[in-house]
């Protein structure tokens, strides 16, 4: 029998993670839950669900996810975010992939994300959102500078259409710019372990361009405020990814 392994990386993620685990319980044959440290019920929770739980020390987002493909042993792997789930449409999807297995070609699956974001999805902003999540055993690994990772596209794959699987990202607008801030820190501090340094052309081009995506390409404006929002934020996390490297200039320069 071809086996199902599902992959989550979590901490403090109790008012998410139930959410994930039900939507994979029908189809899962083993589900791969590593934890960070996580001060709430969220152990309580994934062993709810007979998840097999692991602590791991936080050593950055591709790396924990990739601790958590080691820990599974299915012959396909399903990794999703804590704060995702699947519709009923999609998992019924993987698991008729999963049961014709012999016969499918590819080695991963694109999955469209939709975003539920101020009490409403986003259709336009961060829709359609093809990323690579269902994999078979050993074909790939995540890669990506911190906090952005994705898996590797290697071998076939294909995109597994007419559903999507759904993401919780932020409690309220408060959340999304912690979030965008925090982010924006640890993607400078990723551009300086590799070198890089403040670019004050990026600092005044990188939000305009991703304006220009999000208004002309994405119509992001279709979402409504929403939508403005989102584009507002994502000129911001490029905005601030190049103050936090001038931040360090600064501090580097001072201590000479």
């Amino acid at each position: 029998m071809t086996k199902l392994s599902v992959a989550v990386i979590t901490l403090n993620e109790e008012k998410n993670l139930q959410r994930c685990l039900k939507s994979v319980e029908e189809i899962a044959d083993e589900i791969i839950v590593v934890d960070s440290g996580s001060k709430d019920k969220t152990l309580e929770i994934a062993k709810k669900f007979r998840a097999k739980t692991f602590y791991n020390q936080w050593p950055g987002h591709v790396a924990q996810k990739n601790i958590a493909l080691e820990k599974c042993s299915g012959d396909w792997i399903l990794s999703l975010d804590a704060d995702e789930c699947l519709t009923t449409e999609l998992a019924q999807k993987i698991k008729n992939i999963i049961n014709r297995e012999q016969t499918s070609k590819a080695d991963g699956y694109y999955l469209n994300r939709r975003s539920y974001y101020l009490g409403k999805w986003m259709w336009y902003a961060w829709y359609p959102e093809w990323r690579i999540r269902l994999i078979k055993s050993g074909t790939s690994k995540w890669i990506g500078t911190d906090p952005h990772d994705s898996l590797s596209d290697n071998g076939n794959t294909t995109k597994i259409k007419g559903a999507d699987f759904l993401h919780y990202s932020y409690k309220d607008l408060k959340h999304h710019m912690a979030v965008t801030i925090n982010y924006a820190r640890i993607g400078a501090q990723a551009d300086l372990k590799k070198g890089k340094r403040f670019n004050p052309f990026k600092m005044v081009f990188s939000p305009l361009a991703r304006f220009f995506k999000l208004f002309f390409i994405k119509r992001a404006w279709m979402d409504g405020w929403r939508g403005w929002i989102a584009m507002g934020s994502s000129m911001m996390a490029a905005f601030l990814k190049q103050a936090f490297l001038f931040e360090a200039m600064v501090t580097n320069n001072s201590k000479k």
